[in-house]
């Protein structure tokens, strides 16, 4: 198991070459550094996901001790609090009632209607980035565009946006294997800055209610559909987390693997009606969101390797969006590729509820480049995040000229 190493530089380069050595040796590994199994085939992952012996928490069922599990150190409180009780970390029937009144939100109707402003923001930002002549694609295009429509949707006012993007990466730094006390201690007061600004927005919102998601919420919770105030803010944290991360990775990796293969981007620039398969083989491709953890709730059987109630698998998203057993030539970059059963988005009750949306923006910030920023290129190579699970780059530097 050497050559599987989050914490390797090399690796993070591209760990796909690992992932096909794991699928070749077999269905489920054991992964000691993290205590996990690893799980990188697409139709065992892409099963699993829907499994419910498996579960995104085991709390509901059994106590820590039950489980064989240490509770987490109290100083991290502010940090699992937050986090336990949003819809993600939830299951039913909790996870089902949270999630239908968010789902209000998302329907495809109201997704539909927020087009115009989507395109329209993102036409802004790429006008300015090319009057500059170029800039960075993460900071002036790809975080900007999903982190106002998310701000929007929930009614963050403009002035107060400003700590969203670093609150969020600071949240979302405890979502990495084995994280450093460092990333724990920023997480824990991000958690505590982010919801105190929150149960103020709240507060405000219960006296003067507008036309948004947290209103909505309220206003729910007062005819009877129960939303605890906890609850309220750790759905809103997690909206605004999910709502964003994947989006700004999405956008970064997927211009970076086009600039590494010129052809396609060509192709697409010849042919903008290749931006809905595009964006999906760019996703498949360099996967943003890289392992997905589930509990084993009630031990599981996989290939003949009994995994026990108590222990942890780890899903490999990338690996799965690999699996030649699924892609053809899964390392070529095809945006022509016809059947993409990538599982980026997840599956199973967990599938991301903001799936659509973010559909909707990758298309309108890759639209908006092909369109006004003809000649956009790289202007010097990415550095890589030290990341693994959330997977993107530090920057892209790109020029208009």
């Amino acid at each position: 198991m050497a050559a599987f190493d989050p914490w390797d530089p090399a690796f993070l380069a591209d760990p796909y070459p690992v992932y096909a050595e794991l699928r070749e040796r077999g269905r489920v590994h054991y992964f000691e550094p993290t205590n996990q199994w690893l799980v990188p085939h697409h139709a065992d992952v892409s099963a699993l996901l829907r499994d419910r012996r498996l579960g995104r928490t085991y709390q509901h069922r059994f106590t820590h001790e039950d489980f064989g599990r240490t509770a987490p150190p109290p100083e991290h409180e502010p940090f699992h609090v937050l986090n336990d009780h949003g819809m993600l970390d939830l299951e039913p029937p909790d996870h089902t009632r949270i999630r239908r009144l968010v789902s209000k939100a998302f329907t495809p109707r109201t997704v539909e209607q927020l087009k115009p402003y989507v395109s329209g923001l993102a036409g802004e930002l790429v006008d300015r980035l090319v009057e500059a002549g170029g800039g960075d694609l993460l900071r002036d295009v790809a975080e900007p565009l999903p982190v106002a429509v998310i701000a929007e949707m929930l009614g963050i006012p403009e002035a107060d946006r400003a700590p969203l993007r670093p609150w969020s990466a600071d949240i979302c730094g405890m979502y990495e294997l084995n994280p450093s006390e460092d990333a724990a201690s920023r997480a824990v007061r991000a958690s505590v800055e982010f919801s105190e600004y929150l149960r103020e927005l709240i507060a405000e919102r219960r006296k003067e209610p507008g036309d948004d998601l947290i209103s909505g919420l309220i206003a729910a919770h007062d005819e009877g559909d129960r939303l605890t105030e906890q609850e309220m803010i750790s759905t809103c944290v997690l909206l605004l987390n999910a709502g964003h991360e994947a989006t700004v990775n999405a956008t970064v990796n997927g211009w970076w693997a086009l600039f590494r293969n010129p052809v396609q981007l060509a192709a697409l620039r010849a042919d903008h009606s290749l931006v809905p398969s595009a964006i999906e083989e760019l996703m498949r491709y360099d996967t943003p969101l890289q392992l997905f953890e589930r509990w084993v709730l009630d031990e599981i059987e996989i290939d003949g390797t009994v995994v026990p109630r108590g222990a942890e698998i780890a899903m490999l998203f990338g690996s799965a969006n690999h699996d030649t057993e699924i892609f053809a030539n899964p390392g070529t970059l095809d945006l022509t590729r016809k059947d993409n059963p990538h599982i980026s988005f997840s599956a199973g009750i967990h599938y991301c509820i903001g799936a659509p949306l973010a559909r909707i923006e990758l298309a309108a910030s890759m639209t908006a480049l092909l369109e006004k920023a003809p000649t956009l290129s790289l202007a010097a190579e990415p550095e890589r995040k030290p990341n693994f699970v959330i997977r993107g780059l530090e920057g892209l530097s790109v020029t208009t000229r």
